[in-house]
């Protein structure tokens, strides 16, 4: 086994291990921040065909499609746009640099990150919309209803990401698709991205989850700095020297991420892992509201 696959297997590993206490800690989560909104359900179905999916457990028999069927020996679901529109995809930013924290810091961006989306999923679910996880090159079956959450858990822990960003994807037109990480990439690459989902077209949401320590550079005297994702090592005598440099680098790339997610419609936030998880999910969920 490569040390890639075996990096990631101890992560998948740790993130099933813990999984029980992240479903009930983002259950939590969801259960605060409902309390302050409305349901987001709607009525009706749409007329233009979308695709055919396989039958789901959970899914109305009603729904099957019996011509498509006969052609298979699996029962399957037609479905339209209206539907796609009712979907949200979402994905996690998985690499290295997310499974890091600063000294006196409790949580990793990872375990916020996935705290983040499983909450968000529990809350859309409520409100009777489907969710998707974007995974390495697919997506994972469709989930709807209360039991979907633990399946999109157990889906996060065999995801393995070596990426800063999402894998390239099929996507249905008019679909939500919220992302979550650092993005920290090239602003170019983000553009790219971006341009890709808007193209589809879907409706989308960055949400850019930060160490406190990335946001404000406490450190004071010598500090070896290593880079996680293989951008070498850098020794600076006197890091308090350059703080000033650094929180310029960091506005100029939330200030870009911000410029590509207005120039497309899409929606931007940012949160540090400092901060209670119920103001960022509140923030999110009503900015996909309000879209």
């Amino acid at each position: 086994m490569s040390a890639a696959a075996s990096a990631g297997a101890r992560r998948a590993e740790q993130l099933g291990a813990r999984l029980p206490p992240l479903l009930i800690a983002a259950e939590r989560v969801a259960a605060t921040v409902a309390q302050g909104v409305h349901g987001r359900r709607r009525v009706g179905q749409g007329e233009s065909f979308w695709q055919f999916r396989p039958f789901v457990a959970g899914d109305a028999v009603a729904r099957i499609d019996w011509r498509q069927t006969a052609k298979s020996d699996r029962a399957y679901v037609r479905e339209t746009e209206w539907e796609a529109a009712q979907t949200v995809y979402l994905w996690r930013d998985g690499s290295a640099s997310m499974h890091w924290r600063s000294r006196g810091n409790p949580v990793e961006k990872a375990e916020r990150a996935e705290l983040l989306l499983l909450a968000l999923a529990a809350l859309m679910l409520r409100g009777g919309e489907r969710v998707r996880l974007i995974g390495s090159g697919r997506t994972a079956p469709l989930a709807s209803g209360r039991t979907a959450l633990d399946g999109i858990a157990a889906a996060l822990g065999r995801e393995d990401h070596d990426a800063g960003l999402p894998p390239h994807i099929d996507l249905p037109r008019h679909c939500r698709v919220v992302l979550i990480g650092d993005f920290l990439s090239p602003l170019d690459e983000v553009r790219a991205l971006v341009a890709r989902l808007t193209a589809i077209p879907v409706a989308g949401y960055l949400f850019q989850v930060l160490d406190p320590a990335e946001a404000l550079l406490p450190y004071t005297g010598r500090v070896h700095f290593r880079g996680l994702e293989r951008d070498g090592e850098t020794v600076i005598p006197r890091v308090e020297s350059v703080r000033d440099q650094y929180a310029a680098r960091l506005e100029a790339q939330q200030q870009g991420l911000a410029a590509i997610c207005a120039a497309a419609g899409f929606g931007f936030g940012i949160h540090r892992t400092d901060y209670p998880p119920e103001v960022a999910l509140l923030a999110l969920y009503s900015a996909l509201s309000v879209r």
